[in-house]
């Protein structure tokens, strides 16, 4: 089976951070942002991510640091067997793993 690993950045202001992996199943065509919602619905329920797909003048709320470019999630293509690092977005005021506060 194929896979993709996400290394990201998990935690809050209070506790911290830390860098948790995640491996992935991966298929064709998936976005980073699918892979997030695989964390969340097999792995760990309580992973914090922010984004409105398919709702009006909200898009592009899935902004992250991803290997150390800003991007959005729902537009970056994961890749086959390979491994990527998810940060939240600096610049903003930073609630939970990947979810910033909206300016």
């Amino acid at each position: 089976m194929s896979t993709v690993t996400l290394n990201v950045v998990r935690g809050d202001a209070g506790s911290g951070t830390v860098l948790v992996p995640y491996e992935v199943p991966y298929r064709d065509g998936m976005s980073l942002l699918d892979a997030v919602f695989w964390i969340r619905e097999h792995k760990d329920p309580s992973f914090s991510v922010r984004y409105s797909c398919r709702s009006a003048n909200a898009c592009k709320e899935c902004s992250a640091i991803v290997d150390g470019k800003a991007g959005f999630l729902c537009s970056i293509r994961a890749v086959e067997n390979s491994e990527v690092k998810i940060e939240p977005l600096t610049g903003r005021p930073w609630i939970k793993d990947l979810a910033t506060a909206l300016e």
